[in-house]
């Protein structure tokens, strides 16, 4: 081994042995560029973080050659070396699992080893006990091709510019998205593979969609720079809604910030804000964390249960003790049921099954790559598993319908289902703190709608309900109709709980509340004081600085029937017909012009209830050019424009779509 032109400079990251301004710390380790080549020698160290595995004291100091520069690696105990820059990650991510295997050689070695060392020259690592050698672990070159799940996450968030995280590269692999590398060792993902998925799904994206939409696309309102888990923070996921906007939207247009788009802001804290379609309560939400008053308005009975759900406040021992007594009451009436058992048992079937026909990740890579015809194989797959599922049903004596066929709980509900959701209510009445019982009413929706008789991909639109296992596209495997509620309520309602803290820890000091009533009529500040005195009287005395609102989409949602389970069992009224621009109207000449003057209609209304200057946010998608009427029906102005992309709708409708922010004030 040839001598090094400049002896390294011992770092530690205990605090006798301060690290250099600079040197970028990931875990315990530590990788910075030298002043010249360095060569791996141990260096004794007192620092009690420097234990190795078998309790003596040493640093490790190591040099990887890369394409003529020397890079130095120090970490205490050998192993989890990380680094800065794309080639030295590639080239520490092999070193890792190599001195991994080092490591474990050594640790349990005989007799005590005397000395140990990394020859740099050969790119072995191997240690020298007193009397043998043990044999001698190589380090493979590095394929900067290949990337751990980590790697890759960091690499894809810098190529994107977003935050990519591990369990994102998880699902990629998963669903087939990119092609998992590895058996037995660390699973590995090749860079190419990530550059030719995000190279169809951003940029690319954007061009296409600006070429079916029109270049005044603006993309900064696309907001795809937000995960999923941002875009359904806290309470709004406390239940699922179509048709509702995200609150980065609300955010965008509520605070006081401006840019080259929104050059001027709207509304200031301690405005209150209208939103006269209230719908799950986003704009209420949005409005509280801003530090803003708001109220809602919404036909819908079931609507206004979840958006005013959103801004109570709790009392959380009470909610989780009423949560605890109905899950143990729910076990305690299953214990005498052959479901639980039933569905143990097909599940493991399942898992046979489809780990033999539909393995994980391969199926699915081979489906992106064209070379399986999915709706055939997967019909056959339903063929061959139908009778392992009849025979466990007559084994169980499973129900799987009701008799009655009469309302939406008994159709679109096994009976099994249907019971456990009777006994759920039946507890649901017991509780005594009226917003206890609502937000766990709140639960129960949301678990009853996951527990229709649907398949994974179709609930949003449903279409028959489905008795027996499938072939689920969505899932790319044999799936089941659920059986028993209990896994599902049991998840959402420690969710919801937990959204109600996060959602707690945000709130400002200020007024909510969403009133049931048709916008086009009610007299609001009076329907308020009903509710809230003190915030009627607020109301009345300030008035309402403006609107944001999303109204109906013409012909495109019936928004009472998508929640329709609510109302069978909690038995709300339904207004239907109060339903400005519902799916079961369409988007007839007729129907278009009952939308505009109910749309109008309820902008007359409102508007005596704003101050003289008010603005006014409406989100539309207007294929049809419909708002200039409005405007002028109401007498305003659309003084602005702003044209977003809908980048996630529903489960299938993937496709170019977009909407239109107008801003309206008085002409």
């Amino acid at each position: 081994m040839s001598e090094p032109k400049k002896k390294a400079k011992h770092q530690s990251s205990s605090p006798r042995h301060p690290q250099k301004k600079g040197d970028e710390v990931l875990g315990a380790g530590v990788l910075h560029e030298p002043d010249g080549p360095t060569y791996g020698q141990p260096t004794p160290c007192e620092c009690d973080a420097h234990q190795d595995a078998l309790g003596e004291p040493f640093c490790a100091l190591i040099e990887i050659n890369l394409d003529g520069g020397g890079y130095l690696a120090r970490h205490p105990k050998l192993k989890n070396l990380t680094g800065t820059g794309s080639e030295v990650s590639d080239a520490i991510a092999n070193l890792r699992q190599s001195v991994a295997i080092y490591f474990a050689q050594i640790s349990s070695a005989s007799p005590a080893p005397s000395r140990r060392h990394f020859d740099t020259a050969t790119s072995s690592a191997q240690y020298v006990p007193s009397a043998e050698k043990v044999p001698t672990v190589k380090i493979q070159p590095a394929n900067p091709d290949l990337l751990s799940i980590k790697e890759a996450s960091e690499w894809a968030s810098v190529h994107i510019g977003k935050t990519v995280t591990t369990s994102n590269i998880s699902y990629l692999i998963q669903y087939g998205r990119v092609k998992k590398i590895g058996e037995n060792g660390p699973t590995q993902v090749s860079r190419k593979d990530l550059e030719n998925y995000y190279k169809s799904h951003n940029r690319k994206r954007e061009v296409s969609w600006k070429d079916q939409l029109g270049s005044d696309l603006n993309w900064a309102l696309s907001f795809e720079q937000y995960k999923e888990a941002e875009t359904t923070k806290h309470v709004h996921r406390l239940h699922p809604y179509k048709g509702k906007f995200i609150p980065q939207l609300v955010e965008y247009f509520l605070d006081a910030h401006t840019d080259n788009f929104k050059t001027e802001t709207y509304f200031q804290r301690g405005d209150i804000i209208l939103d006269p379609f209230s719908g799950s309560g986003t704009t209420m939400v949005q409005s509280n964390e801003l530090g803003m008053h708001a109220i809602g308005v919404d036909i819908s009975a079931f609507n206004a249960l979840v958006g005013n759900c959103k801004v109570a406040h709790y009392n959380l021992p009470d909610v989780k003790a009423e949560l605890g007594r109905i899950s143990l009451a729910l076990k305690s009436f299953l214990e005498n049921s052959h479901v639980v058992e039933f569905e143990e048992k097909l599940l493991q079937e399942l898992y046979t099954f489809n780990n033999k026909f539909f393995p994980v990740p391969e199926y699915k890579y081979r489906l992106a790559q064209g070379e399986i015809n999915e709706k055939q194989y997967g019909a056959q797959k339903e063929k061959e598993f139908l009778p392992i599922y009849n025979k466990l049903i007559a084994e169980y004596g499973i129900k799987l319908r009701q008799e009655r066929n009469k309302t939406f709980l008994d159709k679109w509900f096994s009976q099994h289902i249907r019971d456990e959701l009777e006994f759920v209510f039946n507890e649901l009445t017991r509780i005594k703190d009226q917003t206890t019982k609502e937000i766990i009413a709140v639960i129960l929706s949301r678990t009853m709608r996951s527990c229709r008789a649907t398949t994974h991909a179709d609930l949003a639109t449903l279409l028959e309900p489905v008795t027996t296992t499938y072939y689920c596209s969505k899932h790319g495997k044999m799936c089941k109709p659920l059986f028993s509620i209990l896994k599902w309520w049991e998840s959402y309602a420690d969710d919801t709980f937990k959204r109600l803290i996060q959602f707690g820890k945000l709130r400002t000091d200020t007024f909510q509340k969403c009133l049931i009533g048709d916008s086009r009529a009610i007299d609001i500040f009076a329907e308020l004081k009903k509710r809230n005195s003190a915030f009627g009287e607020l109301a009345e005395t300030q008035k309402i600085a403006g609107i944001f609102s999303s109204p109906p989409y013409v012909g495109l949602i019936d928004y009472h029937e998508q929640h329709a389970y609510a109302y069978d069992l909690f038995g709300f009224k339904r207004n239907d017909e109060l339903e400005i621009g519902p799916l079961f109207k369409g988007n007839t000449r007729e129907a278009k012009e009952g939308y505009i003057k109910g749309i109008s209609d309820v902008l007359n209304n409102c508007k005596r209830f704003l101050v003289p200057n008010y603005n006014i946010f409406l989100v539309a998608n207007d294929k049809f050019n419909m708002y200039p009427r409005i405007a002028e029906n109401v007498g305003m102005s659309i003084v602005d424009q702003f044209k977003r992309p809908v980048l996630n709708r529903t489960e299938k409708d993937k496709g170019a779509y977009c909407e239109t922010i107008f801003h309206l004030k008085q002409k």
